[in-house]
């Protein structure tokens, strides 16, 4: 009898030892799997941004949807960096970014230009049924979109003190563009 408590216990060993390497065998995929994802995203920054402005940021004035009169260059030598959040409606990595922009915008200074949207109406619409609460310039010329060669919606650039700090492109996590304004 005491032989079968024996292979049990070693059995039960044997499972547990197994989960276990299981566990650090996809640990270290799943580090692969974001460190290429990171290293791609980083790349694909640096080749997006080289078209985009650099050093001086460029002008930015106008009247957000809401009314609220924003001059970009200003706004950036008050001290605090600007999250400036280039975006559109019927973009769907917008989608993953917004919720993050518009959390930020409670404790940091945000512009967003809204890009290819429609009319300011189609945009407010848009703003309350997300119920999001950022200013919002409507670039309906596209003419902000154009002076600032932005190709690629999400972008999110940084600037303090009438500089350009950050630039990036795509999908980023709340963390991401804190740490950006942070270091700005």
């Amino acid at each position: 009898m005491a032989q079968p408590k024996t292979n049990e216990t070693e059995q039960l060993a044997e499972k547990k030892g197994g989960i276990s390497q299981r566990i650090k065998r996809w640990s270290k995929e799943l580090l692969s799997i974001l460190l290429i994802v990171g290293i791609i995203s980083v790349a694909m920054d640096f080749y997006r941004a080289q078209s985009m402005p650099q050093g001086d940021a460029l002008p930015m004035v106008g009247t957000t949807i809401q009314g609220e009169q924003i001059d970009l260059l200003e706004l950036s030598k008050q001290g605090e960096p600007v999250i400036v959040y280039f975006w559109a409606t019927w973009c769907g990595a917008c989608k993953f970014v917004s919720p993050s922009v518009d959390w930020l915008a409670k404790s940091h200074n945000v512009v967003s230009v809204s890009l290819s949207s429609g009319s300011n109406e189609r945009v407010s619409r848009y703003m309350k049924a997300k119920d999001y609460s950022f200013g919002v310039l409507n670039d309906t010329n596209g003419h902000i979109g154009r002076d600032w060669a932005i190709s690629v919606t999400p972008t999110i650039a940084i600037i303090k003190d009438g500089e350009i700090k950050s630039i990036t492109t795509g999908v980023t996590t709340p963390l991401g563009i804190w740490l950006r304004a942070a270091l700005a």
